[in-house]
């Protein structure tokens, strides 16, 4: 049975429009220990596709699939 991590940072965004999730975020993995795990919380439609394919793009990699929840999205990316 898989254990659920918590997350080492969270990165709350809510508020800021785009590029600025991906930049921050970009920002705050490469700060990270590798193998720390990142949540980030965006209300920026546009971070849904974005933070996923740029993080991805830059070698990172998801704990779970990023989640929709009402007008939030939230993203687990480990370092």
């Amino acid at each position: 049975m898989e254990k659920k991590k918590e997350a080492d940072f969270t990165l709350d965004l809510r508020g800021e429009s785009c590029p600025y999730p991906v930049i921050y975020t970009l920002e705050a993995l490469e700060s990270m220990n590798k193998g720390e795990l990142l949540q980030v919380i965006t209300d920026c439609p546009g971070s849904f596709r974005n933070v996923p394919e740029e993080a991805k793009a830059h070698g990172y990699t998801f704990a779970q699939e990023p989640v929709k929840n009402g007008q939030e999205y939230l993203f687990y990316i480990y370092a």
